[in-house]
């Protein structure tokens, strides 16, 4: 199964679609994780706030695959937005992971009331200096805290990773990560509970190529040049998942999905503006 690869604004790739491993811990969460790659996933992406940085390290050391083939992402948590704290939970990162390097390293969430998160981006900015990182990037960031990082640092994220599902397809947000170069990530990306599986703009489409709901909506995020990365602790859910480049749906079916968004769309009311994780 071949899984296309985004080359991001600083040279480096990702593949076209990857593991979410929230919230899978301890030694079920290992399996899980080990199923992934056995599929094929190549890109996980864990983070401080998951608790499970120690399960995904040990999954990626049981799989056996050589480190240079995998694609690792963590987070920054809002209490490590000094740039100190920044520094230290990054490394106590990949102490966790038991890795010399991420592949890409996000700050999670900009909590605009803290106001730190541009120290935290001059961490990263050193901290990919050092080769800690290879990549850096951001995580629910809107246009206006996109704008100030670049304004203050000149450094441009290479990922913006933001709630993007049907029913919140980020229109405005997709098109600014696109003008100034930056990749889309998709979390949450069938929309969880609220996933429209039976919403003919979807069930159309799985019907008429033979493949699952899901499987429709994760190629709409692929057409969107989004980077989905869905979860799933069953291996033949996560086979699924990962094989959706065999079929492509028109132009009229992509207008149909992002037709399905609402204004009050967000899955627990997660502006950035006003929401913060500490």
């Amino acid at each position: 199964m071949g899984i296309p690869t985004h080359t991001l604004n600083d040279g480096h790739t990702l593949p076209a679609i990857g593991f979410g491993t929230y919230p899978l811990n301890g030694e079920d969460g290992i399996v899980a994780v080990v199923s992934a790659v056995e599929q094929g996933y190549r890109l996980l992406d864990t983070a401080v706030n998951y608790g499970n940085e120690e399960a995904v390290g040990e999954a990626i050391r049981r799989s056996g695959l050589p480190r240079e083939e995998l694609r690792v992402t963590s987070k920054i948590p809002g209490r490590h937005h000094a740039y100190d704290d920044a520094v230290a939970s990054t490394k106590d990162s990949l102490r966790r992971l038991g890795l010399d390097y991420l592949d890409l390293h996000l700050i999670h969430w900009p909590n605009p009331s803290v106001d730190k998160y541009v120290e935290a981006w001059r961490a990263l900015i050193d901290l990919r200096e050092q080769g800690l990182v290879r990549s850096i990037g951001v995580s629910n960031f809107t246009p206006a805290h996109l704008e100030r990082i670049i304004t203050e640092t000149g450094v441009t994220p290479a990922v913006n990773q933001i709630e993007l599902h049907p029913h919140f397809p980020q229109v405005e947000q997709r098109a600014v990560n696109e003008r100034l170069g930056i990749l889309t990530e998709s979390w949450s990306p069938l929309g969880r509970r609220q996933a429209p599986f039976e919403e003919p703009a979807v069930a159309g489409p799985a019907e008429a190529y033979g493949v699952t709901p899901g499987q429709v909506i994760l190629r709409w995020q692929v057409q969107l040049g989004a980077l989905p990365i869905p979860k799933s602790a069953t291996r033949a859910r996560q086979t699924q998942n990962l094989d959706v480049f065999g079929f492509q749906l028109t132009a009229g079916e992509v207008a149909a999905i992002t037709a399905l968004g609402r204004t009050d769309g967000r899955l627990f009311g997660s502006d950035p503006d006003t929401h913060e994780e500490m």
